[in-house]
């Protein structure tokens, strides 16, 4: 049964507990204190206060980022980093911290401010809000307590004696009881029950219990307010020296995205042809972003493709471990002891906007590649000129003006990383497009066509080498036809030297029809140890017809054709494959058709008893050339060895019926007999007679009965063996 909710009164009651508000700089003060509590002992040694800035980054895609401060400090010093307090547990577990002087200093310790779980921490105060109590049940905890409570009538004083729920008569016919909370207080007068909801206000009279009630609600709000975490690199030594602080910690997921530029269709290939290639040009730009509250500034930047293994342990708040609860030993009393009387026995008992100032990183982007004029303009200009003043014109090739890759991809250990070249500036919470890639690939303009995606038309796309000199991180790519945006694809990772398709735009000009057939022929029937094997052949064929409507150009179709398990390709190969479809190619003239059928096989075989054949079905497939007439006289054998047993168990049952019916009309005949009829009747002869001829008859039902199943076993027997031995095509 839900209870009512609080009245109006309740509110004030609450506030009525918390008669001290902590000061607005409580806070800061207690996160100051943590500072210090987080300094180690005073040194005997001065020491200054240092900043290492970052010089280098590594981010990785597995939600990770590597990052390097290094600094010179002198004398003894201590190193303060400031990170979010959620990131904590990654920097206990991999930060190291290196001293480069070879023996000029020494690394004393890290030290920082524990956070204790905040539970255990509530539950240490006098008032126990650790498991966020409801009124009622705080008031039930602060038993003992003098309290001052208002009520309608006047204001009460006493000791809290405790805290109940009554069930009372209800407000309305719909809710004929309701739970109330009562607070019971031993006043001056005696023991009084205050319903809970008619006070409004209750004040603690106890100024220590007060405090801690503060305290406690303080401690709740410093926890949700301490976000920020100081941690402190003590080192000691003589003189000038060069300090290294390293550590990973949580960092969003580089990504990647690829612009393909194509050249003018109509000067590269002017029909389409299977071996026609051409050279396009992958951009590949990097998207990184710092949502830290600290600026990268010319910060070596290395981008890494590999995917190391990551985990969060919580390694700062302290880890307090359950200990069994063990009682005070005490002596027992000695009590009284009376005796039984003697009976000769005995007993006992005893757990963000992106966009960097690319100008800045690489002046050089904006500027025309070299020896390259602007189409309708006067010769060679200057970029910024150009790209803000001059229109560029449509019949340009992008890739003549796009900014160089500012990295340097290789292989590092077992991974692939891009180093940028230059010292990258990135403000905190921002991010940037860097230039990686910038590279001709060797492709081909295809259409692509696989029935799941679009029955009626294939897609615009292109087959290209991954011959950049990097690996291709998955990503879209925007492609770029003669100077005009074509369409989005997307791939996955692709290695160096691999071949890709990506397809970008509905090929509208080229239209597919579609027919299919199949069919399932019987090829081989034989027998195999008392089995029928039937092999069936299924055939199946899908035809599929390119109807090229562009009149100017011609197209490279590959079709993409799915495999299903169990099925063999028949006839002409497929051009290529993958672990899911074959791929074949076509060549459509413009203005032409072209089609390809692609057929298919698979056997499969059926079993079944072969008493269970059908004979009729085994004829027909006999005079059809699918079984020999061997197959058909072993057929016939067994039936009849199978009919034998047939009638032997036909035989059986009939005998068992005629024992059955001996059987009830004796026992109705018994019945007769024990009844009144007089032993000296003709009628007690007729049935003393009966009965001899039964009996007589019993006996030889069930001599028969005994050679009717041997008869059986035996035939049974020898259909096993006859089966056993069969092995007929």
């Amino acid at each position: 049964m839900r209870t009512r909710p609080l009245a109006p009164s309740m509110l004030v009651l609450a506030a009525g507990l918390v008669l001290c508000v902590a000061a607005p700089g409580a806070l800061a003060q207690r996160a100051n204190a943590g500072d210090k509590a987080a300094q180690p002992a005073d040194n005997p040694k001065a020491f200054t206060r240092e900043q290492l800035d970052i010089k280098r980054i590594t981010l990785y895609r597995s939600g990770v980022a590597a990052f390097e401060r290094h600094g010179l400090i002198s004398g003894n010093a201590r190193i303060q980093l400031q990170f979010d307090t959620d990131q904590i547990n990654d920097i206990l577990k991999s930060m190291f911290v290196l001293d480069l002087s070879k023996g000029q200093g020494r690394i004393d310790n890290v030290s920082y401010a524990p956070r204790e779980p905040l539970a255990k921490r509530l539950s240490s105060f006098g008032v126990d809000l650790s498991d966020d109590p409801a009124l009622p049940t705080l008031l039930g905890r602060l038993r003992g307590a003098r309290v001052k409570i208002a009520l309608p009538d006047g204001t009460i004083e006493g000791t809290i004696l405790g805290q109940e729920t009554r069930e009372v008569a209800g407000a309305t016919r719909e809710r004929p009881v309701e739970r109330v909370p009562f607070l019971n207080v031993v006043t001056a007068s005696g023991i009084r029950s205050i319903d809970l909801r008619t006070t409004t206000s209750i004040s603690l009279l106890d100024a220590t219990l007060n405090e801690e009630l503060n305290k406690a609600l303080a401690a709740m709000a410093e926890h949700r307010a301490d976000r920020v975490k100081t941690v402190d690199v003590n080192v000691s030594g003589e003189g000038a020296r060069d300090i290294v602080v390293g550590y990973v910690q949580e960092s969003p997921v580089w990504k990647t995205s690829y612009r393909l530029v194509l050249g003018d269709e109509a000067a590269t290939q002017a029909a389409a042809s299977k071996d026609a290639k051409d050279r396009f040009t992958m951009q590949g730009w990097a998207i990184v972003e710092n949502t830290s509250d600290e600026d990268w500034r010319d910060v070596t930047l290395a981008l890494v493709s590999g995917r190391p293994v990551s985990f969060r342990m919580d390694l700062y708040e302290p880890l307090y471990v359950s200990r069994p609860d063990v009682p005070v030993p005490t002596v027992p009393g000695v009590a009284p002891k009376t005796y039984a009387a003697s009976t000769g026995g005995s007993g006992s008992s005893p757990f963000r906007d992106s966009n960097a100032d690319y100008y800045q990183l690489a002046p050089s982007a904006l500027a025309p590649a070299a020896g390259k004029a602007v189409a309708g303009g006067g010769g060679e200009q200057d970029g910024r000129r150009r790209g803000f003043e001059a229109r560029f014109p449509a019949s340009a090739n992008i890739a003549d003006y796009s900014p160089a890759s500012q990295a340097t991809a290789g292989e590092v250990g077992e991974v692939f990383q891009f180093e940028i070249d230059h010292p990258v500036t990135i403000e905190r919470q921002r991010s940037a497009m860097l230039p990686i890639i910038n590279s001709g690939v060797d492709g081909r303009r295809v259409s692509i066509f696989t029935a799941a995606d679009n029955p009626d038309h294939p897609l615009r796309g292109v087959e290209f080498t991954n011959t950049t000199g990097s690996q291709l991180i998955p990503g879209p790519i925007a492609v770029y036809d003669s100077g005009a945006y074509a369409g989005d694809a997307v791939i996955n990772h692709v290695p160096e030297g691999d071949k890709r398709l990506v397809s970008y735009a509905v090929d509208l000009d080229v239209d597919v029809t579609h027919t299919s057939d199949a069919d399932r022929q019987v090829r081989k029937v034989r027998i195999a140890k008392g089995l029928l094997v039937t092999t069936f052949t299924s055939k199946s064929s899908q035809t599929f017809t390119f109807t090229n409507k562009d009149t100017k150009r011609g197209r490279t179709i590959v079709l993409e054709f799915p495999k299903s398990p169990g099925w063999d390709l028949e006839g002409q190969p497929a051009a290529s494959e993958t672990k899911d479809s074959y791929r074949f190619e076509l060549q459509a003239d413009a203005g032409k058709n072209v089609g390809k059928t692609i057929a298919q096989s698979r056997t499969d075989s059926t079993q079944v008893a072969l008493v269970q054949a059908d004979a009729r079905v085994l004829a027909q497939y006999v005079s059809g050339g699918q079984a020999s007439k061997a197959v058909l006289d072993a057929y016939t054998q067994a039936a009849a060895k199978q009919a034998t047993i047939d009638d032997l168990g036909r035989k059986i049952s009939g005998l068992e019926s005629d024992r059955s019916d001996i059987d009830r009309d004796q026992s109705r005949i018994r019945q007769n007999m024990n009844g009144s009829i007089d032993r000296q009747s003709d009628l007690y002869s007729r049935y003393m007679k009966k009965l001899g001829e039964q009996e007589t008859q019993l006996e030889k039902i069930q001599q028969q009965l005994e050679q009717a199943k041997t008869d059986k076993a035996k035939a049974e027997t020898e259909l096993s063996e006859y089966i056993a031995g069969l092995d007929v095509e």
